[in-house]
């Protein structure tokens, strides 16, 4: 089969005709339009790429805390800021700090578990030292003092601990606090038909929301749980964070996830143009089919 075909002239000359064969797959992805589309998807994929590279920087830790880093008692002031988060290795850092008890801001947390018995956590807060410190603003940080098997021994202890707090009034009354730095666990809906001031997740944002004295402070995201209870309460059970791998499985998901969407991009430009060389395909073969002059008209 030849490449081209001869059309005779009138005056008795050739014309060299392309034959009206249909185009190969590689000759329609080869067009103008669609090295187009290729480019486009290039650049998609690119993106793709790009944000698969950035999970898989996130999913391994190059600077993993070593073993037994969250045991060395640190201060807070370096290990945290008011109102950021806290980093994923850093949770249940020990860390110590100094201040005094702000009076009337001593509240309870339900549903608090120590060592699979529920009960209360008497919590305060604590109005740091501004020697520990790294902003002149005040800065308070919520603590977790103590653990109680019933509301009524809570009760007492807060009784105890307002009067205490009240008593004191200079510098020299700041208290030392030791304890594990701990996530907002987040608030949540009191149970219904109780108190709408009830708390049972220990949350520093919904603690502020009934504490006073808090124009211009500024705030800890994270708590802390005391290592040395007061008032009589028992000890909040919080042991050592178990070691992690220093691997984020779930980022490693994620950037799988990147790269098939990038090898889709590649992929659905190569549906769509041998969805266009089919069509055109198809058409030349029906053409084909017809005659020259077009339908013969029926019989009368």
């Amino acid at each position: 089969m030849t490449d081209a075909m001869t059309d005779a002239r009138p005056d008795g000359g050739a014309d060299l005709v392309p034959e009206a064969f249909p185009p190969t797959l590689r000759e329609v992805m080869l067009r103008p339009r669609w090295i187009g589309m290729l480019l486009l998807c290039l650049v998609v994929a690119g993106v793709f790429a790009w944000l698969g590279q950035w999970q898989l920087g996130r999913a391994v830790q190059t600077n993993p805390l070593p073993p037994g880093a969250t045991e060395e008692v640190q201060e807070l002031a370096t290990v945290a800021a008011p109102g950021e988060y806290l980093p994923e290795p850093l949770v249940g850092q020990r860390v110590e700090t100094a201040g005094r008890w702000v009076p009337g801001d001593f509240i309870v947390v339900q549903s608090r578990f120590n060592d699979d018995v529920e009960g209360y956590w008497v919590t305060g807060q604590l109005r740091i030292d501004p020697a520990r410190t790294e902003t002149s603003a005040p800065t308070s940080v919520a603590v977790a003092v103590g653990w109680a098997a019933t509301e009524e021994d809570a009760r007492a202890a807060i009784a105890e601990l307002e009067e205490a707090a009240s008593a004191s009034s200079s510098d020299a009354d700041a208290v030392e606090v030791t304890g594990r730095l701990i996530s907002d666990e987040g608030p949540l809906l009191p149970p219904r038909g109780s108190d709408p001031q009830t708390l049972t997740r220990m949350s520093p944002a919904a603690l502020l929301g009934q504490w006073h004295d808090v124009d211009g402070l500024f705030v800890y995201r994270p708590y802390v749980a005391s290592v040395d209870p007061l008032a009589g309460l028992e000890a909040i059970s919080s042991p050592a964070p178990a070691e992690g791998s220093g691997i984020n499985w779930l980022n490693i998901f994620y950037a799988l996830e990147w790269a098939i969407f990038a090898g889709f991009a590649f992929y659905l430009w190569y549906r769509l143009a041998k969805d266009a060389w089919e069509k055109e395909t198809e058409d030349f073969e029906d053409a084909r089919r017809e005659p020259d002059g077009g339908p013969e008209p029926a019989a009368s």
